[in-house]
């Protein structure tokens, strides 16, 4: 079978246990995007909301499979349903969507490639799906041209930096710790140095 579909048990756990941390960590965001909303304004959810795609990004650039993204994204919904988010099962498509944004991405260039600039992509491809998806239901069409572009660019940039960044600083992180010693990321991290 071909490896790169087929998953291990350590792969899954990985998978399983990000998307329950950063469902609580979601959910504990929305928290710092309501505080930042009563100062800011409106425009603050597009100015935050890229670190509601980091998941997807952290477990793509770890596990570098297909649906990595997607799946990732839809377990850290999940769990945010599963601790009372008022969204509700709302979640779970909003976590389908944004987690396909990035998978796009990482499907362009064969799930092979995971250096920053990518990841920073996955951010924005995952930043434009979600904005068109809340178009549709917050209808945007009904708001200024100048206001709207200005929160697609401020979304984009979101998720370029906190998406895409800050899921980069973290990967590095975690694997200077050694604890990915074994994952396609550290096989592929090999070849590269031999």
């Amino acid at each position: 079978m071909n490896s790169r579909f087929h998953w291990s048990l350590r792969e899954i756990l990985i998978v399983a246990v990000l998307g329950a941390v950063f469902g609580v960590l979601y959910l504990g965001w929305v928290q710092v995007w309501l505080i930042a909303q009563a100062i800011f304004g409106a425009v603050t959810m597009d100015v935050v909301m890229g670190f509601w795609f980091i998941v997807s990004i952290i477990a793509a650039a770890i596990i570098r499979k297909p649906g990595v993204a997607i799946i990732s994204e839809m377990l850290a919904a999940a769990t945010e349903i599963l601790l009372g988010s008022p969204a509700g099962l709302m979640l779970l498509l909003s976590g389908f969507i944004q987690g396909a944004g990035a998978e796009v991405v990482f499907a362009a260039t064969g799930w092979r490639n995971y250096r920053l600039p990518v990841l920073m992509a996955a951010g924005i491809g995952a930043a434009i799906f979600s904005f068109v998806y809340t178009w549709v239901l917050f209808n945007y069409g009904a708001l200024a041209p100048g206001l709207l572009i200005a929160m697609f660019a401020l979304r984009c940039l979101s998720g370029a930096l906190l998406g895409g960044l800050l899921g980069h600083v973290i990967v590095e992180a975690l694997y200077r710790t050694g604890v990915l010693n074994g994952l396609t990321i550290d096989h592929d991290r090999r070849l590269q140095r031999a």
